[in-house]
């Protein structure tokens, strides 16, 4: 069923490109905002408030919401601008839609007893494995796994910290780690360029990270073995469904390609992987399509609603008074925490290149940025990819990974409760240390 719907979303969307409008920002206002607002407050609240009325009723709300601003943009303003945000939309449910069906044939288990030095050191290996497959092709591929080994006492606070690694900030060292860096490499970003500086800053902010989280399970395992509960001990790694690797690695170098040869050739190989994959890995990872349908239908609303917000922003990233790398590492980061940080991190380089006199459009002029300016480059990658972690909805993998945990029957905290009890306590004194050091 999944595959038949990319087909019609490929059909249906793909030539849009042809009329996609280049730097096409109409005049927008405040207000525009609201359905933007409002969408992430019924995301926050409502849950809390009626779970099974928002069960029922989320993709109405979500497509409502969507639908109205997209209604004014091709009314009122200009219709490309939606056009444009359809491609993208297309471009990244198609990515997280493939990964998550090639992913969900591969079953890894092992009967090695989780205890917190293991953990830790399978999130550090996710976060080196997010450089190489992308944060989403690393969430998809690990969660299940790392789930299936504290199944004995999953705690919230796993899936959180999934996210915070192997999801968001572990993919800061390579442009195939997070879209914002890809989109910074076809602009005229060096290749090399990310690894080489972000490096250090990458491995303070995660062994930070990994610091708190080993505390966390420390002190959750001790009275898990307080209860009476004895580890069980073996070391048996089992893997079924290998074939979808080859599946999983057609889709990630599809991302080298153009739209929209690159939604087809994903769409085919996820295709391909679920008519092939092993069938008794799908039943074991317990597979069904919810989780995506899920995704899709939430950020379909999500990215209606941003374009105004995203518009307002290119219009008046000049006049928002940020001079310095500090300034653009706070102000791309926040905002990357609840926009997408594809389109963020381009506006704050944008903003950054017309502060010094250049122009995003011409890679030579970029990589002037890069050689006598290379500090507010850092800041806006560093503050795109890490503020991701800050909410469910900061980066793609990130509500995917919540999806896929509550369909195994781990109580995630609400949107609220992630912020409050984990990234805002957790993160923010790692990411304001990242500042002092780094960018202040």
């Amino acid at each position: 069923m999944l595959a038949r719907l990319f087909l019609v979303l490929a059909c249906v969307f793909s030539p849009l490109t042809l009329f996609a409008a280049e730097n096409a920002i109409p005049p927008v206002r405040g207000w525009m905002v609201t359905p933007f607002i409002l969408l992430l407050a019924a995301i926050a609240v409502v849950p809390f408030i009626n779970r099974a009325w928002w069960d029922k009723y989320y993709p109405h709300v979500s497509i409502g919401l969507g639908f109205a601003v997209f209604a004014y943009y091709s009314l009122a303003l200009d219709i490309r601008r939606m056009l444009e945000t359809s491609v993208d939309y297309l471009s990244f449910i198609v990515l997280i839609g493939s990964l998550f069906v090639a992913s969900s044939g591969i079953f890894l288990h092992t009967e090695r007893h989780a205890t917190p030095w293991l953990n830790t050191l399978i999130l550090a290996a996710g976060a080196v494995v997010s450089n190489l497959l992308g944060t989403t092709g690393a969430s998809m591929l690990m969660i299940r796994p790392f789930l299936r080994m504290n199944k004995q006492r999953i705690r919230s606070f796993h899936v959180v910290f999934f996210i915070f690694v192997v999801s968001n900030i572990g993919g800061a060292l390579t442009p195939i780690g997070d879209p914002p860096l890809f989109l910074g490499y076809l602009n005229g970003v060096p290749f090399h360029w990310t690894i080489i500086n972000v490096w250090p800053i990458w491995l303070l902010a995660l062994g930070l990270v990994l610091g708190v989280f080993l505390v966390f399970d420390t002190l959750s395992y001790r009275k898990y073995l307080e209860l009476g509960h004895r580890p069980v001990r073996g070391a048996r790694v089992q893997v079924m469904g290998s074939q979808n690797f080859i599946f999983l690695f057609i889709i990630l170098a599809a991302v080298f390609a153009a739209t929209p040869v690159r939604e087809f050739i994903m769409i085919c190989a996820a295709i391909a992987a679920h008519r092939f994959a092993n069938r008794e890995a799908l039943r074991k990872n317990e597979f069904s399509f919810t989780p995506i349908k899920e995704v899709a239908i939430l950020f379909a609303g999500i990215f209606a609603t941003m374009v105004p917000a995203l518009d307002w922003l290119a219009l008046n990233a000049d006049r928002l008074g940020i001079r310095s790398p500090g300034g653009f590492y706070w102000a791309s980061g926040v905002l990357s925490s609840v926009l997408d940080n594809a389109p963020t991190y381009l506006n704050f380089l944008s903003a950054a290149m017309g502060l010094h006199g250049l122009v995003l459009n011409d890679p030579e002029q970029v990589r002037v940025l890069v050689a006598q300016h290379g500090q507010f480059l850092l800041a806006i990658s560093v503050g795109a990819v890490f503020f991701g972690a800050n909410t469910y909805i900061g980066n793609g993998p990130n509500f995917m990974v919540k999806s896929i945990a509550e369909h195994a029957g781990v109580d995630c905290p609400s949107f609220f409760g992630y912020v409050f009890k984990y990234s805002l306590p957790i993160l923010t004194p790692v990411f304001a240390l990242v500042w002092v050091l780094f960018f202040r």
